[in-house]
């Protein structure tokens, strides 16, 4: 249940368009609903700004399915998220949810349920190389499935910067950026250097064996010279999306006021 979600509860019992018996068993189910191996939590958007999010790896695909079976239930008007998710997982869900779309190259799948824009201004992703697209995808699907404007530019990592200054009008156009650099994490730091909008690194798990499996990265990007330069976890599209909506959403940071 988001604000919106709410406000229009609220109209439909002060009208009488929805009984107190069918208001009381609403509210029964909030904050969380209890499934017993999970707990929805229901009033997440209220208190975040966006829908909780469903974490695939480690769950069965029954188990993905009943959660989505309880938001569904639950008849919000919130987008439906899974990240990690499998092709088996994508196939209990589809049974639930047949609008449900499944990205395999980041294991994201998406209900979408509302195109409404919440941000103010253009989420942009951009990754060192073409390698880091999965974990860019996770991201990039996770900001537009949170109500931003989000785009992608792939491949334009430190071995050829000039691929890079080609874009410098959307760089420049974006509120946010979530830039995914794996091997030594260097991009960030360039871009931070282009742009007076917060960067949020993405180290990935992408490279040879002294990159330690995004080791490498990460430590480069927490040493940033590049003060507007902030790190998530390795491979956490999901968590830097999550970041950017919510800058994204702060309006006094558009451009102009």
């Amino acid at each position: 249940m988001n604000e919106s979600d709410a406000r229009k509860f609220l109209e439909d019992v002060r009208s009488g368009r929805v009984s107190l018996d069918k208001a009381f068993e609403k509210l029964r189910q909030l904050p969380f609903e209890d499934l017993g191996f999970a707990k929805i939590d229901h009033h997440r958007s209220l208190r975040q700004g966006y829908s909780e999010v469903i974490y695939g790896r480690g769950k069965t695909p029954q188990q993905v399915a009943e959660i989505v079976r309880g938001m569904l239930r639950a008849k919000a008007s919130h987008n439906i998220l899974i990240t990690r998710g499998s092709k088996a997982t994508y196939a209990a869900v589809k049974r639930v949810a047949r609008n449900a779309k499944f990205h395999p190259l980041s294991g994201v799948i998406a209900i979408e349920r509302s195109r409404e824009r919440t941000g103010e201004g253009l989420v942009l992703v951009v990754t060192a190389g073409t390698s880091d697209i999965p974990v860019a995808e996770e991201a990039l699907i996770s900001a537009q499935m949170m109500g931003n404007r989000a785009e992608a530019i792939y491949d334009v990592g430190v071995a050829g910067l000039h691929r890079l200054m080609e874009h410098r009008a959307r760089l420049n156009e974006a509120r946010v950026i979530i830039c995914v650099a794996g091997m030594e994490g260097a991009l960030p730091s360039v871009l931070g250097g282009l742009v007076g909008v917060p960067v949020i690194a993405v180290p990935t798990s992408t490279g040879y064996g002294a990159s330690f499996g995004g080791v490498a990265a990460l430590l480069g990007m927490l040493n940033s010279c590049a003060s507007n330069v902030s790190v998530v976890n390795i491979d956490n599209g999901f968590g830097a999306a999550c970041v950017a909506t919510v800058i994204n959403k702060l309006r006094n940071l558009e451009k102009g006021k």
